[in-house]
């Protein structure tokens, strides 16, 4: 792999000297008249010209093509309360971007087209056009006010969530390369904690002298009761890392040494994602080409793949390191009675550390 590198940059280099000294000749004004002339005469401006128009069509055809062929690859509606705001301000904001674009390139490559060089004609051109600097300036100051002080009304319905006394507080805490969860118990606070305190079954250094933290609840998968706000508090151990729930629409950094939030309402439980009809069709085809993959593992004497089922996952989107790849943990959306039946299996951080010491 080294040879083949060193091979190309060779290469490159030497294409490199090669345009230099074409330049440096033409700087020089030694080049010939002829039919070997290196500057463009009509022909080549008119070939120039024609091969434009057909990259413009060439870039508006692959364009179409990839937004109709992979639209399969988009995320369903979103899973959370916010999500439809979140979306609305994403599809406004390409709507716009493709619709700048699809105008620019056209006049970009039109023009260049219809003004192509010819001998002895001169472009018309402004040297001064305050109109024309208007247009140009306060239609793009207008779009981008609007759209930054839409997304600025947006972020601050997402991010400035209310904690009431029906808001559930979560803690996620990060640390290379997993993830746990930590409830607030019964009193609806999470205990204070430290890296400090970390020693044994208290893996998140939650302060055993605070007695808000003795009902805390510590899992290693995350669950949410549909429906109901939820505030989640994030720590990091040791680097930083991002929690990444495409599916809610949620991500936050979650950086050492500082506590950041974020929050939202689970609107569809895992249930019922499984049973909608985008996801139904994702998984067969997944399971499809896990099965034309296990083929040749078989033939191998390797074990098949397994069959793949959706799950909701939280996700390290930073490159934390060797093992970010499989930083994830299951998120788990169900009915607040099944919530409750699940929380009431798990053990506080008092009983764990009681049953800690009496080991």
């Amino acid at each position: 792999m080294t040879v083949f590198l060193t091979i190309i940059v060779l290469a490159l280099l030497a294409v490199t000297g090669w345009q230099m000294s074409k330049i440096f000749q033409l700087s020089q004004g030694n080049q010939n008249v002829g039919n070997d002339s290196e500057v463009a005469n009509d022909k080549d401006n008119r070939i120039n010209g024609y091969l434009s128009i057909m990259f413009l069509i060439f870039l508006y055809v692959i364009s179409i093509y990839c937004f109709w062929n992979y639209s399969e690859f988009y995320l369903p509606e979103a899973s959370s309360a916010h999500g439809a705001d979140y979306d609305t301000l994403m599809f406004i904001t390409i709507a716009l971007i493709m619709f700048v674009q699809v105008i620019t390139q056209f006049l970009l490559f039109y023009f260049s087209n219809k003004y192509a060089g010819k001998k002895g004609q001169r472009a018309l051109f402004y040297a001064d056009n305050d109109k024309l600097e208007f247009i140009w300036t306060i239609i793009p100051v207008v779009v981008l006010a609007g759209l930054i002080l839409y997304g600025l009304f947006t972020w601050s319905d997402i991010m400035n969530v209310e904690e009431t006394e029906d808001t559930m507080v979560v803690e996620l805490y990060a640390y290379q390369f997993a993830w746990r969860a930590r409830y607030s118990g019964d009193d609806n606070t999470l205990g204070k904690a430290n890296v400090r305190y970390i020693e044994g079954i208290n893996a998140l250094g939650v302060d055993p002298s605070d007695n808000y933290g003795k009902d805390d609840v510590i899992t290693t998968e995350l669950h949410l009761p549909v429906n109901k706000p939820v505030l989640f508090k994030f720590r990091s151990q040791d680097v930083l890392h991002s929690a990444y729930m495409p599916f809610f629409r949620a991500q936050m950094n979650v950086v050492p040494g500082m506590i950041t939030q974020f929050g939202f309402t689970p609107t569809v439980t895992s249930e019922d994602i499984q049973e909608s009809e985008f996801m139904i069709k994702k998984v067969r085809k997944i399971n499809e080409i896990r099965r034309e993959n296990s083929k040749d593992l078989v033939a191998k004497g390797e074990e098949p793949l397994d069959s793949y089922e959706f799950e909701y996952y939280l996700l390290c989107n930073k490159i934390c390191g060797k093992s970010h790849y499989n930083m994830q943990m299951k998120i788990v959306v169900e009915s607040e009675e099944d919530f409750n039946a699940w929380m009431a299996e798990q053990k506080t951080l008092s009983e764990e550390l009681s049953a800690q010491a009496s080991n």
